[in-house]
């Protein structure tokens, strides 16, 4: 899951004020936000001082419930992971350009994964969309993007995992607050030790939970007890479909669609109710007509030439799984092909290059340093910079203004800063 630098500061959409960002995989962003070459050159875990750090949770441990047996247990043998600290923290839905990435994550061959388990689980699924008002094929497609549909490996020792990386970083006191749930999850029998297995930074089967995250959602299909979410596919489901419902996922309410930009368009806002979008003359690709009520943002992931879509309050939502507008798309679109609907209809263009990392954070620099943005400058363009990349093209009157960061863009920014402007 990811860092909320975007998110936090873009407050035009409500749905992201009061969002917790307890999410599958967000200790790896926070992981590599602390500082890109921490993880190059890790320092020496030295034994003693782990322990002792270790020992100093036990007061928090016992707060939230864990008893001083499972915690002296727990930690009875517990060594630090030193290769842990050379894990790649790189995230692809970030570096790589949204095109890229949206052809291998909802690529034909997850597309035919999606669609042979939707035959296999018709029934589960129907009873968990009835229940949760997520679609499933939401709901599949997560678990697709997640876990690969159950194939990517669940190898690491969630426990040895989180309390290395508490140790190492304590400036993201995350890794130590999931260490204490994972305790928790011993302690109230809802796995055992050797149960617990996940990613190198502490996720943890098909829906890829953290454990605070599987002690907030994790649900069993039907029955009691807990809920298993590395063996039963069942469980699995529901629990993602629990997690989109609690966050917030507005039944019948798609994620957002593919429109047609009519010619000459001005893109003066990219923020409008449905009404409004269709006066301005935008058009689903697919032809079906716009939700009754609400409103959407228009997003070009690859500028005025490239597809266009209308994010509904649903797409936020699936943010709040992994805060990537790449992963968000490629989840979105990979659902929509797992049930049958056509995936992206308008070729991406050929001749685009975002910018590489450097440049992006140049380009948050000075729409900061101009007024027009208030975020981190972690080279990430989310939601709050495009806003800020569209009020600059707005005020300067650069067309399209369609709030694509280019070259173009980023040398009128820094013109106008040494100028003053």
């Amino acid at each position: 899951m990811t860092l909320p630098s975007e998110s936090a500061v873009f407050c035009d959409q409500p749905q992201l004020r009061s969002r917790r960002f307890v999410l599958a995989r967000l200790a790896s962003a926070l992981a590599l936000a602390v500082a890109h070459d921490a993880w190059a050159a890790p320092s020496p875990l030295d034994q003693n001082a782990f322990h002792a750090f270790l020992l100093a949770l036990a007061p928090t441990a016992q707060k939230a419930g864990v008893s001083r047996a499972v915690f002296a247990a727990t930690l009875q043998g517990l060594e630090p992971d030193p290769a842990l600290l050379k894990q790649t923290a790189r995230q692809p839905e970030f570096e790589t350009p949204l095109w890229v990435y949206l052809r291998s994550a909802a690529g034909p061959a997850r597309v035919a994964q999606g669609r042979r388990a939707q035959r296999q689980w018709a029934s589960q699924l129907a009873a968990i969309a009835r229940k949760s008002g997520v679609p499933r094929d939401i709901v599949l497609a997560a678990w697709g993007m997640e876990s690969d549909f159950s194939e990517a490996p669940q190898t690491r020792d969630v426990v040895r995992s989180l309390a290395t990386l508490a140790y190492a970083r304590p400036q993201t006191p995350l890794f130590k607050t999931e260490f204490v749930a994972a305790l928790v999850m011993i302690d109230r029998h809802l796995a055992s030790r050797a149960e617990l297995r996940g990613s190198w930074a502490g996720a943890m089967g098909m829906p890829q939970f953290m454990p605070s995250a599987y002690l907030k959602y994790a649900v069993r299909y039907e029955g009691r007890g807990a809920a298993d979410i590395w063996s039963s596919v069942p469980d699995s489901l529901a629990s993602i479909a629990n997690f989109l419902a609690k966050s917030g996922w507005t039944r019948g309410l798609p994620w957002g669609f593919e429109v047609t930009v009519p010619p000459g368009f001005a893109w003066r806002s990219l923020h409008e109710d449905f009404a409004t979008w269709r006066g301005l003359g935008l058009k689903r690709a697919d032809g079906a007509p716009f939700p009754a009520r609400g409103a959407a943002d228009l997003f070009a992931p690859a500028g005025a030439s490239g597809p266009a879509f209308l994010l509904c309050a649903n797409y936020w939502i699936l943010k709040k799984y992994n805060n990537s507008d790449s992963y968000a798309l490629s989840l979105g679109i990979l659902g929509d092909r797992i049930a049958g609907r056509p995936g992206v209809r308008k070729a991406w263009p050929q001749h685009v290059r975002p910018l590489a990392r450097a440049d992006r954070i140049r380009l948050q620099k000075s729409l900061a340093a101009l007024g027009f943005y208030r975020g981190l400058t972690d080279g990430k363009i989310g939601p709050a910079t495009r806003k800020a990349v569209h009020a600059f093209q707005v005020k300067n009157a650069l067309q399209p203004a369609d709030g694509f960061a280019t070259p173009t863009v980023l040398a009128s920014l820094e013109k106008s800063r040494a100028g003053g402007r």
